[in-house]
């Protein structure tokens, strides 16, 4: 997976089509799925435990990794990412459209 916590991304698909959103956290490749920040909100209906109370609660929920592309800080257009090599040896990911390197 060629995406990174922290990364900014746009949704491809589905009811959040064109929403745009930072990645909180990456689940396993197998699993290939991904957190977003305020993208993909489901409520959650919870008991009340002893110090917390209880009601309806809104959070994110993991969607596929592969209905996210990410953008490009310099173009900010969704890019497809190119791993190139450093002349210090070091992998880097690269726009394919901007030749920026990505950090």
């Amino acid at each position: 997976m060629k995406l990174k916590k922290k990364d900014k991304v746009i949704v491809l698909s589905g009811r959040e089509k064109g929403k745009r959103g930072e990645i909180l956290q990456i689940f396993s490749e197998d699993e290939g799925r991904v957190l977003i920040a305020k993208i993909n909100m489901v409520t959650k209906h919870k008991k009340p435990q002893q110090n917390e109370p209880g009601g309806i609660q809104k959070k994110e929920a993991p969607m596929a990794a592969c209905k996210v592309m990410l953008v490009c800080p310099k173009c900010d257009k969704p890019t497809r990412v190119k791993l190139d090599k450093l002349a210090t040896g070091e992998r880097v990911r690269v726009c394919r459209g901007c030749s920026e390197v990505i950090l």
